[in-house]
């Protein structure tokens, strides 16, 4: 080979590996919730961007068995606050990101909230780590915002209950 071609051969392998070695990423570390502040660590979160949006690694545990919704919310704090009248644990993150002010709870990929993440599901044992991928989100977008895990499920609709059912604030990290 010459020397032309075997330059253009190394060009054309850093133009294909680029996006990988330019990909970023955002590490949470999550805390329960409580109404003091931020509580004991339940693990961490890593958000990393793929190419049509955020590659997500859960590595929890301390949860209850069962299914908990996972969210992105507006602000970057895990702090109680008041709402009607009642001290509520990390309620300054505010609401669900929803940057297109849809004000629709439709699930991951579902037109509404972006901040809408997939389930998580924690086993016997409180775990939950698994990897999951969320489309149109980066982590540019969502850094300085938080990440909330609420205590029940969520069935991505707002009825019969508000935003799912999610319940309260278990747990909640501040995406940096």
């Amino acid at each position: 080979m010459t020397g032309k071609k075997i330059a253009g051969v190394f060009f054309g392998i850093c133009l294909l590996s680029a996006p990988l070695a330019w990909a970023e990423t955002a590490t949470v570390e999550l805390h329960q919730a409580t109404l003091e502040g931020s509580g004991a660590s339940i693990g961490s979160v890593t958000f990393t961007d793929v190419s049509d949006g955020v590659e997500i690694k859960t590595s929890l545990y301390g949860l209850p068995n069962g299914q908990h919704g996972f969210h992105i919310h507006e602000n970057a704090s895990c702090e109680p606050m008041e709402k009607a009248g009642v001290m509520t644990p990390a309620q300054a993150a505010g609401g669900h990101y929803d940057p297109e002010k849809t004000g629709k709870h439709l699930g991951p990929d579902g037109g509404g909230h972006k901040g809408d993440l997939p389930r998580l599901t924690a086993n016997n044992e409180g775990r939950a780590d698994g990897v999951m991928k969320v489309k149109d989100l980066t982590v540019s977008e969502i850094k300085n915002r938080s990440l909330m895990v609420h205590i029940g499920g969520d069935n991505y609709s707002d009825h019969p209950e508000e935003l799912g059912g999610g319940d309260g604030r278990f747990a909640c990290g501040i995406i940096r």
